[in-house]
C-alpha cells in the first residue's frame, strides 16, 4: 500500500533568511548590559564593531553602532567597560549573522565615574589648572629628586635605577603613601606637600604603575589635582600606562608616558655629559692653539717691523735732511753768485742802494770765486 506523499513548505536559504530578518526586525527598544570587548573602529569605516559580554557566563553579542553617534561619547569608550545599550536586532542576510544595532550607549559602574571625572575635567581647565602656559620648565642638574610613589611599588624601582645609572651624583628623596583605595587621595596630598617642603629638592616625580580604571581614580581626585597645580616645585606625573590620562598628568608640569620615561626626563645622562664636555675640550684646546698660533704669527711679523724700523726711519730722516739740504743751497747767496750776480760791501755794510756810496769811494765785490776791489767813479742813481 502506498503512503501519501505529504506536502511540506520548503524555503531557499534567501527567502528563509529574509522572513527571519522581517521577524527579527520587530525586536526594537531594547536594552542590553554588558562589558564591551573586541572594539574595532577605523576613520573610513561608516561603522564601529564590538561585542557585548557577559561576565557571569560569558555569552556573547556582536554589537554595530554607526560612527558618527559612537564618536559623540565622551570620553572615549574603551574595552572593559560595562554599559548598556539600546537598540535593535538585525540580520545579515547574505550570511545570516545575527548582530545588535545599537542606536545608545550608556555607561554604568565605571561609566559613571567617568562621567563624572569629565565634567571634573572640562571644569578644572576652564579655570585654568590645565594651561599650558602655567607649565614650568624642569632644572637642567636637580639638586635633589622627589619621587612619591606607593609601598613596595614596581614603580619605585623603575625610577631609583633610571636615575641612579643616568645621573648617580643626584640625591634622591622618596615618600611612599596610599595610592589607591578611599583615602588614598588624602595620603597622596599629605605626602606631596611635604616632599615638595624637603631641603634641596628640585622637581618631584609622581609614579604609579599601570591599573584599573579604579585603581588610577585617586589620581584623578579634584584634591590631588589642585595639590598637584599648586606644588611650589615642577612635577612630573607618571602614573598608570600611556594610554591612561589621569587628570593629574594634566595639572603635571610634564607628563611621562611611564615611570622609566620620567626617570629619563628629570636627569641628564652622565655618560652623554662626559661625551660632550670631551668634545667642547677638545674645541677648546683647538681654539685656543689658533688663537696662540695667530699671536705667534702677529708677534713675528710686529718683530720684523720693529727691527727693520730704525733703519727705514734714519732713511727716511737722511732723505729728509736732503731734501732741507738742496732747500737751503737754493735760498743760500753763494747760489745766487753762481749765478753771475756780484755782492758789493762798502765797509762793513752791503751796498743795497747806489745813494749809499759816494764817488771817489772803495768798495768790495765779491763774487763766486774770488773777490775784486774797486773805487767809485760815477754814482747813478
Amino acid at each position: 500500500m502506498e503512503r501519501p506523499v505529504e506536502e511540506r513548505k520548503v524555503y531557499t536559504v534567501a527567502a528563509f533568511n529574509r522572513r527571519l530578518a522581517n521577524y527579527v526586525g520587530r525586536i526594537q527598544g531594547v536594552w542590553v548590559e554588558g562589558e564591551v570587548t573586541e572594539l574595532r573602529r577605523n576613520p573610513v569605516w561608516a561603522n564601529v564593531f564590538l561585542t557585548l559580554k557577559d561576565r557571569a557566563t560569558g555569552a556573547c553579542l556582536p554589537v554595530t553602532m554607526q560612527r558618527g553617534r559612537f564618536d559623540l561619547l565622551t570620553p572615549v569608550l574603551a574595552e572593559g567597560e560595562r554599559v548598556q545599550v539600546n537598540g535593535r536586532l538585525q540580520l545579515y542576510e547574505a550570511r545570516g549573522e545575527l548582530s545588535f544595532r545599537a542606536t545608545t550607549i550608556e555607561r554604568v559602574g565605571v561609566g559613571d565615574h567617568a562621567a563624572a571625572l569629565e565634567r571634573l575635567r572640562r571644569a578644572l581647565a576652564e579655570e585654568g589648572l590645565f594651561a599650558s602656559e602655567r607649565k614650568r620648565p624642569l632644572p637642567r642638574f636637580p639638586r635633589a629628586v622627589g619621587l612619591l610613589t606607593g609601598v613596595d611599588a614596581a614603580a619605585r624601582g623603575d625610577v631609583v635605577a633610571g636615575i641612579t645609572t643616568r645621573y648617580p651624583a643626584v640625591r634622591l628623596v622618596i615618600a611612599e603613601t596610599r595610592v589607591q583605595g578611599p583615602n588614598a587621595a588624602n595620603a597622596i596630598v599629605v605626602a606631596l606637600s611635604r616632599l615638595a617642603a624637603c631641603d634641596g629638592v628640585d622637581v618631584v616625580i609622581l609614579a604609579r604603575g599601570g591599573g584599573s580604571f579604579e585603581d588610577l581614580l585617586p589620581f584623578s581626585s579634584e584634591r590631588v589635582v589642585r595639590a598637584v597645580a599648586a606644588c611650589p616645585v615642577p612635577i612630573v606625573s607618571a602614573v598608570g600606562h600611556e594610554q591612561d590620562e589621569p587628570l593629574c598628568d594634566l595639572a603635571a608640569d610634564v607628563r611621562a608616558p611611564t615611570p622609566t620615561a620620567a626617570a629619563r626626563i628629570v636627569v641628564p645622562d652622565l655618560d652623554e655629559l662626559s661625551a660632550a664636555l670631551a668634545r667642547s675640550r677638545q674645541r677648546l684646546d683647538g681654539g685656543v692653539s689658533r688663537v696662540l698660533e695667530h699671536d705667534r704669527g702677529r708677534l713675528a711679523r710686529s718683530r720684523e717691523r720693529l727691527g727693520a724700523a730704525p733703519a727705514l726711519l734714519l732713511e727716511r730722516k737722511r732723505a729728509s735732511l736732503d731734501r732741507a739740504a738742496v732747500r737751503l743751497q737754493a735760498l743760500s747767496p753763494r747760489a745766487t753768485l753762481a749765478r753771475g750776480y756780484a755782492i758789493v760791501r762798502a765797509g762793513d755794510a752791503v751796498v743795497r742802494d747806489a745813494r749809499a756810496v759816494a764817488s771817489g769811494s772803495r768798495v768790495e765785490i765779491e763774487l763766486a770765486s774770488g773777490g775784486l776791489g774797486a773805487r767809485v767813479e760815477e754814482v747813478r742813481p
